[in-house]
């Protein structure tokens, strides 16, 4: 095999490769007498086939599968000699097929670039802390109370206010027309709340038992019914009765229906939650400010070709959430040139700090066991609530998929192994202030 180096520009690379005709020849010889040893063919018996049937049958076949493996075998060898690691797929080009002639091929890539496993021990980062007060404990409280409250009919005939539960029946329809899904009987409705097409709840305050009300609405644009998004329709509603919410006892019984000792316990139950919540607020500021320190002391070059696709699926998601209307308000007064401009600087960043949390890994023998990706999926299913088993069910068939899952917990055991070679000065905050954005 003759190499011979055609570009060496930063991190592009290239080759011409040369690998001798009688090489091929060689090879492709062999692999004929290793067919001939076991291939079946009426007349002759097993291993007697006399090899110039076997490369007139087989010549053309072996010569590709000869070819494609000597080219695989050339390119890995070259690149394990020079010590190359690609950044993305090589380009390969055949320029002489090595059939009556030399094989020839040409090789062009990226190489990642060196990467410095940075000294963070002079690294001092400010961890913020928030303390759990009690009037957050009460809200908490309050809330699992209102998760808990039944209704009570109301016997008297009077007007639904905020809050209250009506059951009615209604027809909608669209220029006279009744559509599908319009209708329904025995609907409970809570008057001004969610779950129910903007305005639709919220037209029923004052109605009583009895009576019947046209309300008018407008289908929302991104409604998931496409026929319906956009539309205006109207609502023949009649309520049938009045229910109002009654809220347990912020108490021991309701502590106890709850799975608690006593309200004692309960409070300590969710003050423990909150302050886990807060320490994952805290940790995640925490991993944000260490990648802006990483970021920094990333000062290598990023090969191109992952700085365009990394930019090309920035660049999709900017375009579709255009589409969708979503659009960044700071990015409306920018022109395209610009912001596509901000966008590719954001990619590089990515990837130089992608690689730099990638060989920080390496070299510190940072895996992903199999049980973890386990665990990960498991944990995005649950996400999916009565629907997790068909989540588990569709990794299950398709393994492949959980990949998507290595990647972040790699970076979190980088993170987590780097966290703790940085000093760390707690700072005390507001859980308002914890949870706020980075950016705000």
């Amino acid at each position: 095999m003759q190499v011979t180096e055609t570009l060496n520009e930063g991190l592009k690379r290239g080759f011409t490769v040369v690998v001798p005709e009688p090489e091929l020849a060689a090879k492709r010889e062999k692999r004929l007498a290793e067919i001939a040893k076991t291939v079946q063919i009426p007349g002759f018996r097993p291993g007697k086939v006399p090899l110039s049937m076997v490369r007139k049958r087989y010549g053309d076949a072996v010569a590709a599968e000869i070819l494609e493996q000597t080219v695989n075998d050339a390119s890995g060898k070259l690149m394990e000699e020079r010590g190359l690691r690609p950044a993305m797929q090589p380009k390969l080009e055949i320029t002489k097929p090595g059939k009556d002639s030399d094989l020839e091929f040409t090789l062009e890539m990226e190489v990642l670039p060196e990467v410095a496993v940075p000294d963070l021990s002079d690294v001092t980062l400010d961890k913020p802390v928030a303390a759990v007060a009690d009037e957050k404990i009460d809200e908490t409280l309050s809330r699992l109370a209102e998760q808990r409250q039944s209704f009570k009919d109301v016997e008297e005939t009077r007007p639904a206010a905020q809050g209250e539960r009506l059951t009615v029946d209604f027809i909608g329809r669209i220029d006279g027309e009744a559509f599908e899904g319009g209708t329904a009987n025995d609907v409970g409705v809570t008057v001004a709340g969610t779950g129910f097409i903007p305005g639709f709840s919220e037209q029923m305050e004052g109605m009583s038992a009895g009576e019947t009300k046209t309300i008018t609405v407008t289908f929302p644009e991104d409604y998931g019914a496409k026929d319906l998004a956009g539309k205006t329709a109207e609502f023949e509603v009649t309520a049938k009765s009045l229910a109002v919410a009654e809220v347990p006892a912020i108490d021991d019984e309701l502590a106890k229906a709850m799975g608690m000792e006593s309200l004692a316990d309960l409070r300590a139950k969710v003050a423990e939650q909150i302050g886990r919540d807060y320490e994952q607020m805290g940790r995640l500021k925490l991993k944000r400010a260490l990648l802006d320190v990483l970021a920094e002391k990333a000062d290598f070059t990023a090969p191109e070709s992952l700085v365009e696709a990394e930019f090309a699926e920035i660049w999709r998601q900017v375009e579709a959430e255009r589409a969708a209307g979503n659009a960044d308000p700071e990015d409306a007064a920018k022109d395209e040139e610009t912001l596509k401009a901000e966008y590719r600087a954001i990619a590089d960043r990515r990837v130089r700090l992608g690689l730099l949390v990638a060989e920080i890994g390496r070299a510190n023998n940072v895996t992903v066991a199999d049980q973890e990706l386990q665990r990960a999926m498991f944990n995005e299913a649950m996400r999916y609530g009565p629907q997790a088993m068909q989540v588990v069910e569709f990794f299950r068939k398709n393994p492949q998929q959980m990949e998507r899952f290595r990647g972040p917990i790699f970076e979190d055991k980088v993170v987590d192994l780097l966290l703790g070679q940085v000093k760390q000065n707690e700072v005390s905050v507001t859980p308002d202030e914890l949870a706020a954005d980075p950016e705000e």
